[in-house]
């Protein structure tokens, strides 16, 4: 019994160490699609993330400045997709998919800057813990759904974001800043995937080309089975989470490593299958906001 007891607590810190960037991620997601903004850029946040975490604590030597750097680059870029997007009013998925590309060769070329190699980083000590459960992220990650839900459905700032992202026209006419609602729930969002991005190179250690994997687009799909909603994306991430972790569990050379290796994405394919024709996304998102009246 104490044995299973162990390997059962071994197995929920595996799942939860995966479910921690897609939780913190999704979360965000949520702050940004209700306000009407749809941030394919994720996947560039995050990467922007990790990349500032590791070139942080290279510099600095301790885990707190990679976080600080983490979240400056973060925010840069989703400063840029709420620029393009917000101001701009040019497409939100464009801008999203064009972004992550720029990100990408970005932290290459970064990389080969600070580290010497635009491959990987030499290693770095993130963050030392004896269990993934006392990492100052993971908790990060749990109050930012707290929070999240507290902020988005129970104070006048969500009341504002959800309103634009329901009815721009609307909000606009009661005195309710479009642009700056719009441009707070990005910010959030890249705050938030940022944080993600730092967790994902301090469990590595290190940070690698490309090492987000398409998480962001996976912390996507979460926020649209957990109906924009940051407790329900929290929940659908662990789903995704668990089914990462029976990839892991499964590859014991009775099963294809491809078709183990396609399990996450199956299952996230089937969920949002089930699950997203019942549920409706904030009406005006990816919709840019454009007064009355005036030519742009």
């Amino acid at each position: 019994m104490v044995v299973m007891g162990l390997e059962l607590i071994v197995i929920l810190e595996q799942v939860i160490r995966i479910a921690v960037p897609y939780v913190l991620t999704s979360v965000g997601a949520s702050f940004s699609e209700r306000g009407g903004v749809v941030n394919l850029a994720l996947e560039g946040m995050m990467l922007a993330g990790a990349f500032g975490a590791a070139a942080g604590q290279h510099y600095s030597g301790s885990a707190a400045g990679g976080i600080f750097l983490a979240l400056i680059a973060g925010l840069a870029v989703a400063l840029l997709h709420a620029f393009v997007t917000v101001t701009m009013k040019a497409d939100q998925i464009v801008s999203g998919i064009a972004i992550n590309i720029l990100v990408m060769g970005a932290t290459r070329f970064g990389s080969s800057i600070v580290f010497g190699s635009a491959m990987n980083s030499p290693r770095i000590a993130g963050i030392e813990v004896s269990s993934v459960f006392l990492d100052p992220l993971f908790l990060a990650a749990v109050v930012s759904v707290v929070a999240g839900q507290f902020i988005l459905f129970m104070t006048p700032f969500g009341l504002h974001l959800r309103a634009v992202g329901e009815s721009a026209e609307t909000a606009d006419s009661a005195g309710i800043g479009v642009s700056f609602m719009r441009y707070n729930g990005v910010l959030i969002s890249g705050v938030l995937a940022a944080l993600a991005g730092a967790f994902l190179a301090f469990q590595q250690h290190s940070f690698t080309e490309g090492m987000t994997a398409g998480r962001g687009y996976i912390a996507l799909a979460a926020m649209i089975v957990g109906k924009w909603n940051p407790a329900g994306a929290a929940l659908a991430s662990m789903l995704f989470a668990s089914g990462e972790a029976a990839e892991m569990w499964l590859q014991t050379g009775l099963v294809p490593s491809q078709l183990v290796q396609s399990l996450p994405y199956v299952i996230t394919l089937l969920v949002l299958a089930g699950f997203v024709g019942k549920s409706a996304a904030p009406r005006e998102a990816g919709i840019p906001y454009r007064k009355a009246g005036r030519s742009e």
